[in-house]
């Protein structure tokens, strides 16, 4: 079975990560998460090619849109990323579904069939992964105070 019409358009979180940034942004970030923190001056010993003051905006850019965090040190700021990818990419998915719940117009099922089908045709070991996860969220609901 196919993409229904559904999830027509439907992207992977790490797809639309890569349409939410730029190149410059995408390649910020990677060094960002490799280095844990880096100044602008870091940056720039990295990517040389590029202009200080374009790091700089970037690395602003990159803070108001919440992926870096900074703090100043001296005259100048030291970035550091406020998630992981992983963290990144789990976030978008989440966002993304509630997207798809909510615009199913309070019917769930098409869009959970759809999810259980494509898992289920890609790889039975996540479809396993998927029926731990809903058992585990079963258990844990059940132990919250309503």
């Amino acid at each position: 079975m196919g993409k229904g019409p559904l999830l027509w358009g439907f992207r992977p979180p790490r797809e639309v990560l890569a349409e939410a940034l730029g190149r410059l942004e995408r390649d910020v970030m990677e060094l960002a998460w490799k280095r844990r923190e880096l100044s602008v001056r870091d940056a720039q010993g990295v990517f040389g090619q590029v202009a200080y003051t374009t790091l700089m905006t970037t690395l602003d850019r990159l803070f108001k849109k919440g992926l870096l965090e900074r703090r100043k040190v001296g005259r100048a700021y030291l970035y550091s990323p406020t998630a992981t990818p992983e963290q990144l990419e789990r976030s978008v998915a989440r966002d993304l579904f509630e997207g798809l719940l909510e615009s199913s117009a309070g019917e769930a099922r098409p869009v959970l069939s759809s999810l259980v089908d494509a898992v289920g045709e890609s790889d039975r070991e996540l479809l396993d992964e998927l029926d731990r996860l809903v058992r585990e969220k079963r258990r844990q609901l059940r132990r919250e105070p309503r």
